[in-house]
């Protein structure tokens, strides 16, 4: 059974950084790329943000470039979202996507 298990989030204030996990099972990881995707509250669509693929390359949507990194480790089966300066729009509930399967998400939430 394919699982995908997001953790890290929390309360920060703004300018400040939160590295996310995404933890991984039942399926060949390294085979496979990851997106993280976020839904803000009261935003009917979902945002994606970034995809880090088999290789290790990465793409991001304009609004995270140059602040969110994705990595991923695959002795661990495990993708990591490192957001830095982060903004009070970068509230959001985040998730890792691998095909039609996610997690849960965390809530990550940037305010004074």
């Amino acid at each position: 059974e394919v699982q995908l298990v997001e953790s890290g989030g929390g309360l920060v204030q703004p300018g400040g950084s939160l590295r996310l996990s995404c933890a991984t099972s039942g399926f060949d990881f390294s085979n496979y790329a990851i997106n993280w995707v976020r839904q803000a509250p009261g935003k009917g669509q979902e945002e994606w943000i970034g995809v880090v693929h088999i290789g290790g390359t990465t793409s991001y949507a304009n609004s995270v470039k140059d602040r969110f990194t994705i990595s991923r480790d695959n002795t661990k089966s495990t993708v990591y979202l490192q957001m830095n300066s982060l903004k009070p729009e970068d509230t959001a509930v985040y998730y890792c996507v691998k095909d039609a399967h996610r997690g849960p998400g965390t809530q990550v939430t940037v305010s004074s």
